[in-house]
């Protein structure tokens, strides 16, 4: 049967190959439990290193999490540098949409970072922006990732047309593909598919599979199909999102909704 369609209040647990998957009943539940386990990762290397640098997602998804991050008084933010991980171009700077905006309305201006590095979506030289960020993201190598999984299986903005798992770049311009688009629609981030920006910047797979943990949240019934693939096909590139199988210390957090498609 369908996790959906048990009546269990309690979270369920089990590995997917190397990743490690838990269930809520509810998304309030999970992105709870995966802020609190981002907070203990994040004590965890201070205790060993000066500062910790952290890459974030950008999406309805992470609202949860992100609230609960902010609130944990545990956290030392002055000690930990802040990056995100893809960025429109060409959208206004003031733009909601702008995702440098809307990490800094749920967490970037909420707690006080020692740093936080803005990818520049209207820099008039994409490839200088590139260099910019790379040399930033060299110069301070990412420990934690906190990431989503979109409807196609795309992690950042590496939709299956330009993914790759062996990719040299740290960070590149990507052309957006359809479905990843019109989700940006279904989600209500943009009124109609035109509205959507069809370029953007996005930190490469390889990039991200840098870090130490990854903490992957994943609510929503629009996730259901992305996340049956994500657990069930062949890793490849066709679904970006199953690379994350084959790494340690890498937990993804579903909903009733989103993991309504998995038989357990």
């Amino acid at each position: 049967m369908s996790y959906s369609d048990t009546t269990a209040l309690q979270p369920t647990a089990f590995f997917k190959e190397k990743m490690k998957v838990i269930i809520f009943p509810d998304r309030d539940e999970m992105g709870k439990k995966a802020a609190a386990d981002t907070a203990e990762a994040i004590r965890s290397l201070l205790c060993e290193k000066e500062f910790v640098n952290i890459i974030f997602a950008a999406a309805p998804s992470q609202q949860e999490s992100l609230y609960y991050l902010t609130k944990d008084n545990s956290i030392d933010w002055s000690r930990i540098n802040a990056f995100h991980m893809d960025e429109y171009i060409g959208l206004p700077d003031e733009a909601t949409q702008r995702f440098g905006n809307f990490l800094k309305e749920h967490i970037f201006a909420k707690v006080p970072f020692r740093n936080v590095y803005y990818i520049n979506g209207n820099n008039p030289v994409p490839e200088d922006e590139c260099a910019r960020y790379t040399r930033l993201l060299t110069e301070n190598p990412v420990d934690i990732v906190c990431l989503g999984i979109g409807e196609n299986g795309h992690i950042a903005f590496n939709d299956p047309p330009v993914a790759d798992f062996n990719d040299p770049d740290t960070i590149k311009v990507v052309e957006l593909d359809y479905v990843c688009r019109r989700q940006q629609v279904n989600e209500k981030c943009f009124l109609q598919l035109d509205e959507v920006p069809t370029h953007a910047f996005s930190l490469t797979i390889p990039a991200l599979l840098k870090a130490r943990y990854m903490f992957c949240v994943v609510p929503a019934l629009n996730k259901a199909d992305a996340i049956f693939h994500t657990l069930n096909d062949e890793v490849s590139e066709k679904c970006p999102s199953t690379i994350l199988r084959t790494r340690q210390n890498v937990i993804l957090y579903l909903d009733s909704d989103s993991s309504s498609k998995l038989t357990l």
